[in-house]
C-alpha cells in the first residue's frame, strides 16, 4: 500500500489494534468454455465475497472492506471503532415473526441477533441473546440481548444501537468497558 502506515490508522484491529491482517476471499463463479480454446470465457455469474480478519485474535473486521485489490475503510464506522472503546448494552428488540428465521435449534442466536440489528448483530456487535418471548398472539418476537459495540461516547453508542435495530428497541443499561491490550507489535492509535 502506498503511503506511510501513520496515514492508515484505520488499518489495524479494531480489537487488539495488531497490524497483522488478511483478507479471505471466496469467490463462486459460472463461466462459458470457449469450444474452441477449452478455455474459460466469459462470465454468465460471478459472486465475490471477502472478509479481512485480524490474524492474532481472529476476529473479523468489519469495519474495513475489499474493494478491488485493496482494503478500505468504511467512512462511517471504522474511526468509531478503532478510537472507540467497547460498550456493553443489555437491551430488548421487537421484531416481526417473519424476520426471524428460526427461534429454535443451534442457528437461533445467530437468527435472533440478525432479527434484531441485521448484519450490525451478526458481523460488527458481539450479541449474546439471553432469551426471547413470543408476544401479540406470537406476532412479534421480543429479543433479549447483550450486546457489545465500539464507540467514542455514551450518546455515540446509543446512537448506533437505535440506528441498528430493526424494530422498538429499549435500552435497559449502557456501561463502557476497558479496552483489550493492544497486541505486541502493535502501536496505540491515539
Amino acid at each position: 500500500m502506498e503511503g506511510s502506515f501513520d496515514s492508515r490508522p484505520w488499518l489495524r484491529c479494531y480489537r487488539c489494534w495488531s497490524t497483522d491482517l488478511e483478507v479471505q476471499v471466496h469467490y463462486d463463479g459460472v463461466h462459458k468454455i470457449d469450444l474452441e480454446t477449452g478455455e474459460r470465457a466469459e462470465p454468465i455469474e460471478q459472486i465475490q465475497e471477502a472478509v479481512v480478519q485480524c490474524v492474532d485474535c481472529m476476529h473479523d473486521q468489519p469495519h474495513l472492506l475489499f474493494v478491488g485489490d485493496r482494503v478500505e475503510p468504511i467512512e462511517d464506522r471504522w474511526e468509531r471503532m478503532v478510537a472507540g472503546t467497547p460498550w456493553v448494552a443489555s437491551c430488548t428488540v421487537s421484531v416481526n415473526t417473519d424476520e426471524v428465521e428460526t427461534c429454535t435449534g443451534p442457528e437461533a442466536a445467530d437468527a435472533l441477533s440478525y432479527a434484531a440489528f441485521g448484519d450490525h448483530g451478526t458481523r460488527e456487535f458481539f450479541t449474546h441473546v439471553r432469551f426471547h418471548k413470543h408476544e401479540d398472539d406470537n406476532r412479534t418476537i421480543v429479543v433479549h440481548l447483550l450486546v457489545e459495540l465500539y464507540a467514542r461516547s455514551q450518546d455515540e453508542a446509543t446512537d448506533v444501537l437505535e440506528e441498528a435495530a430493526r424494530g422498538p428497541i429499549a435500552i435497559t443499561s449502557l456501561a463502557e468497558e476497558s479496552r483489550p491490550p493492544a497486541a505486541s507489535g502493535g502501536a496505540d492509535p491515539h
